[in-house]
């Protein structure tokens, strides 16, 4: 039981702060030097006669950790717990007790009604469900789920102490609950939890090291895929495209046969590709729109082919579709990734099929549709960088409401989507101002991988008279080392092995002077 002292929407704090930065800006120059709630065991209040916002932490270190995480996450949202946004995922050494096994950390933020004390005894029995007993502490454990901050409260009980102990001398901690922030403060609880620590969470974040120790000293972001942990700060990867189409608009025909397409992929692996990348529906401007039914027919028997060959052992494969009835087909039958052109648009259901699938995600900025991308009205903009950072954000977002983690998210911003020729040199040399768009409302979000697709473009044609789009592969690599030096994780090309040379090249680039 505990003691509550609240004032009404913080605003002692707002007067030591400017009106605007409430709205706007984390300032870390701020100082909290009073406490804003405190809680004792000698009374007790009703916290919860209204909806809180949470974070909560996970780790894992026994068994299946993601399965565990994915288990933790379906058993809160039974249990009152809207979860609205995910952090990343990261690959942690063990703390305190180092002879263990390494963690999966991550953490989510969320709405409850529940009480704290409520909420604790939820987390402690799904806990204790999965597995978990008291152990050594620090031990190993199935599950770990900590509240980090409820509401706009300091609690200090007997068994629950919020902010959690040790927060901000934990990079574990500290770089999945930076990551549920945005730059921008999005509302007066976020501007609380800044207040918690003595120089904001931004700058105790930084104290710690904050992005530097990432990939690093035992902190590593990852993405789940074809069970193993990708960490895409590492080298850049190829995704190379097979065309199972008759109209696409550089090599539409030529590997319709299921013969043409595996000879192809077989190249492409020989080229060095990461990711095969199969689509049977033409997103070419104007294209004539299929049925789930015909592109499942061009699609599966190619599929199934290609999973039986020895060298893609290793290999990812990304299934090119805006139809949810597809994309599941196509996990079921092996595939790796959905890439979807319409960021869910397109397809009411993909957000909740993708969610069950449990595969990465690639979202695409467009607006419109094929048919109508390159109308005058889908083409306009104030800030390109800044819009097509938005509006990808705003995917994101309603995909992390309909279940889909934001550790499972590929950003693509769409060269040559909805964007004219200025518009996609401003996307290649802007990479970090999508990011910086993004991050505004999410930090997380913002440090998803970054897939761009320049190849054989129209706007390349036009910058290098090549109306040809097979004429179109020395542009190609020099928009995709454009891209990756500017911090792109995946390009997607028809060329494969000049493109991989180019990647290899940009990577040795980075290498020397440091990935930012």
């Amino acid at each position: 039981m505990f003691n509550l002292f609240t004032f009404d929407k913080m605003n002692i704090f707002k007067q030591l702060l400017p009106s605007r930065l409430a709205r706007t800006r984390v300032c870390t120059s701020y100082r909290a030097s009073f406490s804003f709630f405190h809680f004792s065991s000698d009374a007790s209040i009703q916290v919860h006669s209204q909806e809180q916002e949470v974070v909560i932490a996970l780790g894992s270190n026994v068994g299946d950790r993601l399965n565990n995480f994915n288990e933790a996450l379906s058993q809160m949202k039974k249990s009152g717990i809207e979860i609205t946004r995910h952090a990343c995922l990261y690959e942690t050494e063990p703390a305190y007790v180092t002879d263990q096994p390494l963690f999966l950390n991550s953490a989510i933020r969320g709405i409850t009604k529940l009480g704290p004390h409520e909420l604790l005894s939820v987390l402690k029995k799904i806990e204790k469900e999965m597995g978990r007993t008291k152990g050594i502490r620090y031990g190993p454990r199935p599950i770990d789920l900590d509240i980090l901050l409820y509401g706009k409260y300091r609690i200090n009980s007997e068994i629950l102490t919020v902010p959690h102990e040790r927060i901000f001398e934990r990079p574990f901690v500290m770089a999945p609950l930076v990551d549920l922030l945005g730059s921008d403060i999005d509302n007066d609880t976020v501007l609380c939890w800044h207040s918690f620590s003595k120089k904001g969470l931004f700058e105790s974040w930084q104290e710690l090291g904050g992005e530097s120790l990432i990939g690093k000293d035992g902190l590593r972001r990852v993405l789940p895929v074809n069970d193993q942990l990708w960490d895409w700060s590492k080298r850049t990867s190829v995704m190379g495209i097979l065309n199972l189409t008759p109209d696409s608009f550089s090599d539409g025909g030529k590997f319709d046969s299921v013969g043409s397409a595996i000879s192809r992929v077989r190249t492409m692996i020989s080229e060095g590709t990461d990711i095969i990348d199969l689509g049977a529906q033409s997103t070419r401007p104007m294209a004539t729109k299929i049925t789930v039914e015909e592109e499942l027919d061009r699609l599966i028997p190619v599929l199934e082919k290609i999973l039986e060959l020895p060298e893609i052992e290793g290999k990812l494969l990304s299934i090119d579709t805006y139809y949810s009835e597809v994309a599941s087909e196509a996990i079921k039958k092996g595939a790796h990734i959905i890439n979807d052109v319409s960021g869910g648009k397109l397809d009411s259901d993909m957000f909740r099929v993708v969610a069950n699938l449990d595969v990465p995600y690639i979202t695409m900025h467009m607006r419109g549709d094929p048919s109508t991308m390159q109308n005058s009205g889908n083409l306009k903009y104030d800030d390109v960088c800044k819009e097509v950072g938005d509006e990808l954000y705003d995917r994101v977002r309603t995909a992390e409401l309909c279940g889909v983690p934001a550790w499972r998210i590929i950003l693509d911003p769409g060269i040559g989507f909805s964007k004219k020729t200025d518009d996609n040199l401003e996307i290649l040399m802007g990479i970090k101002r999508i990011r910086n768009a993004i991050g505004r409302k999410s930090l997380g979000v913002s440090h998803a991988p970054l897939l761009i697709g320049p190849s054989r473009k129209r706007f390349l044609g036009e910058i290098c008279g090549r109306p040809s789009a097979v004429e179109r592969d020395p542009g190609t690599v020099a928009a995709v080392t454009c891209a990756v030096l500017g911090g792109a994780n995946v390009v997607r090309v028809h060329n494969v092995g000049d493109n991989v040379d180019a990647v290899k090249l940009c990577d040795s680039l980075l290498d020397r002077v440091g990935r930012s």
